[in-house]
């Protein structure tokens, strides 16, 4: 098994017994189930902003611990105040250190949140709406091309956006009328490996009714520059600022760095 199967497995034990400890209707009675949404979309085609979906992110199965003493509050409330798109945060617990408190704790944050983890089920969908989620991750290489379908009409009929996630040219044909963001990850999720030309490659084969979003490996604003050009509109960065001492002071020098190229 490569590690994606390995999540995988292991999600689908995780789905299991969260049904049963806390059932559906219970979910949907949390105070943020009907909040209004803020939509990824609207933030990404409004030009005054910097498209960058800025992650927390403690651990992953490739890197180890990134960082394991960074408060969730104090750097997604640093995101948002320096320019921030969107804030993604990792949920899943066993490969990534995340949780759910995690990102209610982000909630107070006036910009869309994206659930990061692996979605496989309705369940999970909401789940993210109860915890305050605006966008669940759906990832290709996980999902046949109908079950993509499913999640993403189930998600938007509680109101919730839709980022698909793919990393190859097979993966188009999960693209379909309900995915309005389309990611593509330079990391390879079987192997874990990096490859920043993936989205410049597939980039010409989303169709142009889509917002392409860049995943991983963006390390300087020359690379967002390059993806920009290639109409990418969405920019997702995590370790590169986690990694560091202080991600909040990381973030900031980046947008601020980012501002005067543009000007």
């Amino acid at each position: 098994m490569n590690i994606l199967d390995t999540i995988i497995a292991k999600k689908k034990i995780e789905v299991a017994s969260n049904k049963a400890r806390v059932s559906i209707d219970e979910l949907k009675q949390s105070d943020l189930f009907m909040r209004p949404i803020f939509s990824l979309k609207d933030f990404l085609l409004d030009e005054t902003k910097t498209g960058i979906i800025a992650e927390f992110k403690r651990q992953s199965p490739s890197k180890g611990i990134i960082n394991g003493t960074a408060d969730v509050l104090e750097v997604t409330q640093a995101y948002t105040l320096n320019g921030a798109s969107c804030l993604s945060v990792l949920t899943d617990e066993h490969f990534f250190g995340g949780s759910e408190q995690d990102l209610r704790k982000a909630r107070v944050n006036n910009i869309p949140i994206l659930r990061k983890d692996f979605i496989i089920d309705e369940y999970q969908i909401i789940e993210a709406r109860s915890m305050g989620a605006d966008v669940i991750l759906l990832i290709a290489a996980c999902l046949t091309p109908e079950r993509v379908k499913e999640l993403a009409t189930f998600a938007k009929s509680i109101q919730l956006e839709v980022l698909l996630e793919i990393h190859s040219e097979e993966e188009l044909q999960h693209i379909c009328d309900e995915t309005e963001l389309v990611g593509v990850n330079n990391r390879d999720l079987k192997t874990f490996t990096v490859d920043i030309n993936r989205s410049i490659e597939l980039s010409k084969k989303i169709p142009d009714n889509k917002i392409k979003i860049a995943e991983s490996g963006i390390n300087d604003i020359e690379t967002i520059r390059i993806f920009r050009e290639a109409g990418f509109k969405g920019f997702l960065i995590g370790e590169n600022f986690m990694k560091q001492p202080d991600p909040t002071i990381a973030f900031a020098i980046f947008v601020k760095q980012l501002n005067a190229k543009q000007t």
